[in-house]
């Protein structure tokens, strides 16, 4: 799993929804929370903050969370865990996620048990990049 004290963007464009998980987050003992409105923000931020795990809604305006995804792939930040989380579950988007490089996706609604699951699995997956 993530350290505790890791640095984590929380993005999406309703507000409500960033509270949220924010709040599973700091119930998992993590304190280093950001957040964003859409992924243009959120562009900025990680050119100039410095974090450890992204976690991205897929569906906003200006810039989407897959497309987020992308810039972060093609860049210096190329190895930053990624979490989209969305309300899309079909096939033709888990696949696109995927073929971009999501560390892992989360389907709306979820339980904190399920988040920290997803985690523990980005988590892993990341440190076999590293690895490899």
């Amino acid at each position: 799993m993530f350290d505790l004290t890791t640095k984590i963007l929380v993005i999406d464009d309703m507000m409500a929804m960033r509270k949220v998980v924010k709040k599973i987050l700091k119930d998992l003992g993590f304190s280093d929370i950001h957040e964003a409105a859409d992924g243009n923000q959120a562009w900025e931020k990680i050119q100039t903050e410095g974090f450890g795990l992204v976690i991205s809604d897929w569906n906003m305006p200006n810039c989407s969370g897959l497309e987020l995804l992308k810039r972060v792939r093609d860049s210096q930040f190329k190895n930053l865990p990624f979490v989209l989380v969305t309300a899309e579950a079909e096939a033709h988007q888990v696949s696109a996620a995927v073929s971009s490089g999501v560390d892992q996706y989360v389907v709306k609604p979820f339980t904190q048990d399920g988040l920290k699951t997803k985690l523990g699995m980005a988590y892993k997956k990341c440190a076999a990049r590293k690895s490899a």
